[in-house]
Formats: C-alpha cells, sequence, structure tokens
C-alpha cells in the first residue's frame, strides 16, 4: 500500500498507523455520543494521504480538509471524490478554521456537524508537504533550480526572493539563526547583502552556490547539504509558519468536543517546542501551587495523551525518511464546551 501510495501521489503519509492509534478512542466516543456524527479535521491535508487512511480505517467518519494551497487542494479534492460527502475540502490557512466551520463559504454537512457537536480530532502535519517539494517549480528544494517562491498561496504574499533582496542584515541573520539554526547566519546575511547589489536573487541555484561559498568546508562534509538550513529559514518566513502554530493551538483545542483530540506533528525544534509549552499549560491545574488539592473550577480541561514526544521506529524511517526527525504529541479534551474561535483564539 506504501509503495503504491507513493507511486500515485508522490508521497507516504508519516505515522499513519499511529495517527490512527492516537484518534480511534477520540472516534470511538464521538461516534457512541452521536452515531454519524465524528467529524475529523486534517488542517495540513496536502496530497490528502492521512485523511484517505482515516476516511478507510473509520467507515463512519467524515474529515474536514484545510490547506492554503489551492493546487494541492485540488489534486486531494480528486483524490477523495471516492468518499462522496464525507470530506470537504476547505482553501485557508489552518488557524483559520475555526472561522471556517462557524461561517463557511458554502454550507455542507460535514461542516454543521462540526459546528453542533465539535471536532472529535484533528491532525497537524507541520511543515513543507512532499508533494510541494516534488514541485521544482515552487522553490522549495534545493536539489532543482527553480525560482525562489516558497510560497504555500502562491496567490499572495511575500517571496523567498523578496526576502533575500529586501531584508537588512540584522533581520537576515536574525531568520537564519532563530528559524533555520544556522551557525553562520552573519556571514550568510554578509554574503547576500554583498551579492544581491550586483544583481537581484531570483532562482534557487544562486543561492545554493552562494552557500557553498560561504559555508565553511569541514561543515559541509559532516552539517549535511550546506542548503538545507537557509532553504528551512526561508519557507518559515515566508510562510509566517511559527506564527500559524501560535495562532492555531488554542483555535483547536477550543473546537474538541470531550474526548476529542489534536495530534501535532512536528519537525523543527522551534514548532515542537511551541507545542509542548502549550499542551503544558492546556493541562496544568490553575490551583495555586502547595495546596494538597485542586480548588473547584480550577482542573484542566485538557490532558496530554501522549508520554513526552513520539517519534517514528526505525522501520517507519526506512520506509519514509521523511519521519526520522517527526515529533508526535497529542492533546485530549476531558471537560468543558467545544467553542469556535477565530485565529488565534479570539471568540
Amino acid at each position: 500500500m506504501a509503495s503504491a501510495e507513493r507511486n500515485n501521489h508522490g508521497h507516504v503519509p508519516v505515522m499513519r498507523e499511529r495517527m490512527v492509534e492516537l484518534l480511534a478512542p477520540a472516534v470511538a466516543k464521538a461516534e457512541a455520543e452521536t452515531p454519524g456524527g465524528a467529524v475529523l479535521v486534517d488542517g495540513t491535508l496536502g496530497a490528502g494521504g492521512h485523511t484517505e487512511y482515516f476516511l478507510e480505517t473509520f467507515p463512519e467518519v467524515s474529515v474536514i480538509g484545510v490547506d492554503r494551497d489551492g493546487a494541492s487542494l485540488a489534486a486531494a479534492r480528486e483524490r477523495l471524490a471516492k468518499f462522496g460527502d464525507r470530506f470537504v475540502g476547505v482553501q485557508a490557512r489552518f488557524d483559520e478554521v475555526g472561522d471556517e466551520i462557524a461561517r463557511p463559504a458554502t454550507p455542507h454537512a460535514v461542516v454543521d456537524k462540526a459546528g453542533e457537536w465539535g471536532i472529535a480530532g484533528a491532525l497537524f502535519d507541520l511543515g513543507v508537504s512532499s508533494m510541494q517539494l516534488d514541485q521544482a517549480e515552487r522553490g522549495f528544494a534545493y536539489s532543482q533550480d527553480a525560482p525562489l517562491d516558497m510560497r504555500m498561496d502562491p496567490s499572495q504574499g511575500i517571496t523567498a526572493a523578496d526576502v533575500l533582496n529586501t531584508y537588512d542584515h540584522g533581520n537576515l541573520a536574525r531568520i537564519l539563526k532563530t528559524y533555520g539554526d544556522e551557525r553562520f547566519a552573519g556571514k550568510i546575511a554578509s554574503a547576500v547583502v554583498r551579492e544581491r547589489e550586483k544583481e537581484p536573487f531570483r532562482d534557487s541555484a544562486r543561492l545554493v552556490e552562494l552557500l557553498y561559498a560561504t559555508i565553511p568546508a569541514a561543515t559541509r562534509r559532516t552539517g549535511g547539504h550546506p542548503a538545507k538550513r537557509t532553504f528551512q529559514a526561508l519557507r518559515v518566513e515566508v510562510n509566517r509558519e511559527l506564527e500559524a502554530i501560535e495562532q492555531v493551538l488554542p483555535v483547536i483545542a477550543a473546537a474538541l468536543r470531550v474526548g476529542g483530540r489534536a495530534v501535532f506533528m512536528s519537525y523543527q525544534s522551534l514548532e515542537d517546542r511551541l507545542v509542548k509549552q502549550f499542551f503544558k499549560e492546556q493541562s496544568t491545574s490553575s490551583t495555586p501551587e502547595g495546596l494538597p488539592m485542586d480548588l473547584p473550577g480550577t482542573e484542566p480541561d485538557y490532558r496530554v495523551a501522549t508520554r513526552g514526544a513520539e517519534k517514528a521506529s526505525e522501520a517507519e524511517i526506512a520506509e519514509n525518511p521523511r519521519a526520522a526527525s517527526v515529533r508526535v504529541r497529542a492533546l485530549e479534551r476531558v471537560s468543558g464546551t467545544p467553542q469556535l474561535l477565530s485565529s488565534g483564539g479570539t471568540p
């Protein structure tokens, strides 16, 4: 199945069996309470691999798939058409999912169920999708020369070329260091500023050439591809990825019905840190420290459903190398009432 999926759709969903295991208790509880009313949100639909597996595994479940990339959404809709009205695709940034359910552009029965009963489960597979990496013209991959775009929604926002050609030295160095953990951020920023005075950056090959020339040879031999960290940093900046994660965490937590679970798959330490901190805050009692028991009304509405950050098995990584850096955390709602919030957690 996995190899066939790779041939047909260009990627294998990371840890899909484990995602089903994490969401199964939430689906079972929702189905027991409201038969036919279990709705999952795939906040990072991509090629639709995880959603396809959910719809096949849970025959009564419906899925709302969210993606800001219109091309990815169109391909996923075609792939998932066989499931009929059990799937609805929405073009939006994933932190806008609360608004999309509360005020849908096009009415749909699945969205109505989510609005009435809350979300049974949600998955956020963060970072760039394998499908986007495979589209050379999008500029995400440093292995092929392409325009320096990197926008997940090509219809709006600044491009990677805009960042390279307009940011001052300090801001370039900051994003390379913060988002890419690049040791040579200052040196690379200086080289970019110097080179763009000769000619603006347009294509990836010139940037890759600059990085080879700037990063010391000893580091290039041992630290992986010299462009990896810079391309990651540019992608995060262009798409405001960390901001979107911060904004969606309170939105999806509030939308969960009791027993519902939100699962996040992170590939960078900054992403995982945001998820970990939010989960800790939501699962901690607000009773002042030192008291022997929780005061009434201070018990948390959530619990962490994973023990630390789960990682992919060696077998999974061998089958799907993208899984090597994944960190998985899940949050479960144990009390409270579902609420649909706008991006950032505002009612």
